[in-house]
């Protein structure tokens, strides 16, 4: 959000055009599945911005995250598979889950520390993602179709593909917003204080776990927010977007764009998924590039690639 120019300031800039503008790309070149590839990509990008809230800027290392993915898109499948419609119920609904199931998860994982943390955060995923897979009323490992996307009462229509598409972009913008009023604000400062020395920041007086688990929670429901669009966007929802290589995936977006900062993931989920689908057309090996692709960027891209742009900013 700063008003200098730099190398990080204009790659995010021609990202945050080129996503405004794809639509119109689209309808003039014909290309309907880059809208389609790139409105998943706007999703999960959400989903990596909540996860960098925690732990890029937070330190808090979670191995779940895609629980929240799981339980947002449950909800709105759940409640359209009975009959309930209504994107006001919906996705309100979506929300509170999402919040509630953090609420509890936070409660007890940040009572932890270190790899303790990531191993429990891992494990209430996968409770999730067993919880799923034995619904049987609801698809149980086979997933839940959905037949009808959420219901907005003429305001506006999920089927329309660019109506969809800038919904999607318009939460994404919205949510980078909210990061960024939250690591300004006061609240945000004492997050990352605790992640730097948590000692000093309690010898203060500001209770830690209190802070962590409110934050935990803003970035649990962010990414149920994620969770309600991705079901709307494949009309479907399985037990398989809440497994840990899912969240995996979210963890890689973010270190590949760059922790703690506020572009980064967007920019992350941009060149992963990108770089997914190229290479998937190539060959069905596609990961034994990916991998080595990846692990040179982590190891020579200190700080992602808006830690390497930064780098050039300084010569």
């Amino acid at each position: 959000m700063s008003a200098s120019f730099n190398a990080r300031n204009a790659v995010a800039a021609l990202v945050v055009a080129g996503l405004v503008l794809l639509p119109l790309y689209t309808s003039l070149s014909g290309n309907v599945f880059a809208l389609t590839l790139f409105t998943r990509i706007v999703i999960f990008a959400l989903a990596a911005v909540s996860l960098n809230l925690i732990m890029g800027y937070g330190g808090m290392m979670s191995f779940g995250h895609a629980a929240y993915l799981g339980i947002g898109g449950y909800a709105v499948g759940i409640l359209a598979f009975e009959g309930t419609g209504s994107g006001f119920i919906q996705w309100p609904v979506a929300l509170a889950a999402s919040a509630l199931f953090a609420l509890v998860i936070g409660a007890l994982s940040l009572r932890t520390r270190g790899v303790y943390f990531i191993m429990i955060t891992l494990a209430f995923a996968q409770m999730a993602y067993y919880v799923a897979s034995g619904l049987a009323r609801y698809g149980g490992d086979d997933g839940l179709t959905i037949y009808k996307r959420s219901d907005f009462g003429g305001l506006i229509n999920l089927s329309n593909r660019v109506q969809f598409y800038y919904l999607c972009l318009g939460c994404l913008l919205g949510g980078i917003y909210l990061v960024w009023r939250i690591v300004n604000s006061r609240f945000g400062m004492v997050v990352q204080g605790l992640r730097s020395n948590e000692a000093r920041m309690q010898a203060i007086g500001f209770p830690a776990t209190r802070y962590r688990l409110v934050c935990f929670v803003i970035a649990g429901t962010l990414c149920g927010l994620a969770g309600a669009l991705l079901a709307n966007n494949t009309d479907f929802v399985s037990p398989a977007v809440m497994y840990w290589t899912r969240s995996g995936d979210l963890m890689v977006m973010v270190i590949l764009g760059g922790m703690g900062s506020l572009f980064g993931p967007v920019i992350g989920a941009v060149v992963y998924l990108v770089l997914e689908e190229f290479l998937s057309q190539l060959t069905e090996y596609w990961a034994l590039i990916m991998g080595p692709l990846l692990l040179l960027i982590v190891l020579f891209g200190r700080g992602g690639i808006v830690g390497l742009l930064g780098r050039l900013d300084r010569g």
